[in-house]
């Protein structure tokens, strides 16, 4: 619970679960190793929807990779029963909603990063790949797709 715990002193909550928006599965565990499907910015307010480098802030989309990040969490919660049992967050892979020309998509991406490492400290430390793309599912600033080691 101490994960839950620092997510609550930051003021901030596990979002309710959706349903897969297609023919796949949340999250599929192989060894130690989970790989999370991807996740875009979704919070109670809806869809953080918009394209960088026409009519979305760097700092609206940083926003929206923490609510993404958010998703990916409730998504290990209900894999793992507890946030605690994450020994290493691995990887991220970051879908940017960017128009052609875009170059600050690192700076959308460190909206989930700096979250996970808050959260995790130096376990939360982990490789990234963020590139640029047409568009999202639902018209989301973001898709995130995250790899974890899991006790």
């Amino acid at each position: 619970m101490e994960i839950e715990n620092k997510l609550e002193s930051m003021g901030l909550s596990l979002p309710p679960l959706g349903q897969p928006g297609g023919n796949y599965i949340r999250a599929t565990r192989v060894g130690n190793l989970m790989f999370l499907a991807g996740n875009i910015a979704k919070g109670e307010k809806g869809i953080v929807q918009g394209r960088l480098g026409e009519n979305m802030k760097v700092e609206e989309a940083y926003e929206g990779a923490k609510l993404a990040a958010l998703n990916l969490l409730a998504t290990l919660k209900a894999e793992l029963g507890d946030l605690d049992r994450v020994k290493k967050i691995v990887k991220l892979l970051c879908f940017v909603n960017a128009s052609p020309g875009f170059v600050g998509l690192p700076k959308v991406s460190n909206g989930a990063s700096d979250l996970l490492v808050a959260l995790y400290g130096e376990n939360g430390k982990h490789a990234r790949s963020t590139v640029g793309v047409a568009a999202v599912g639902g018209g989301s600033c973001i898709e995130i797709e995250m790899i974890v080691e899991v006790e």
